[in-house]
């Protein structure tokens, strides 16, 4: 895991990111070559078990993730953002979803980035998630 935000340090211990701060969280390492590549629906299933400790919903499910890509090489890129950049976890976060993904059979390395535009609404809210909190 490497880490490139200058407001904490990678043992984990993280002030909170100012304003509309972004961070790029890496984990993983390339895969040999002949690896068989992740599918789309294993990165997914990653992403879902990722938590912001103060909602009872996966981060994918709350609209969070605004895009991956799994590349032929193995790599995957995430493009992430949060409810609200003054989030108590959000500088750690992106890790916690870079280390989920990178631990999927068929991924080698993972970069996460923590993204504010556009900003997220609850439009980006999957059907479930809204049920689940109770939103209409």
């Amino acid at each position: 895991m490497s880490f490139e935000h200058g407001m904490g340090s990678p043992t984990g211990i993280f002030a909170p990111l100012p304003p509309g701060e972004e961070i790029t969280a890496r984990a993983g390492e390339p895969l040999p070559d002949g690896t068989v590549i992740a599918d789309r629906e294993a990165v997914i299933a990653a992403l879902r078990t990722v938590h912001d400790p103060e909602i009872p919903v996966n981060i994918y499910d709350l609209g969070l993730i605004y895009d991956f890509g799994i590349h032929t090489d193995g790599s995957v890129r995430v493009d992430m953002s949060l409810t609200a950049p003054a989030c108590p976890v959000a500088g750690e976060i992106p890790y916690w979803v870079a280390n989920a993904v990178s631990n999927v059979e068929g991924v080698g390395e993972v970069v996460v980035n923590l993204i504010w535009e556009p900003p997220w609404d609850i439009s980006r809210m999957s059907d479930d998630a809204k049920l689940a909190l109770g939103i209409d």
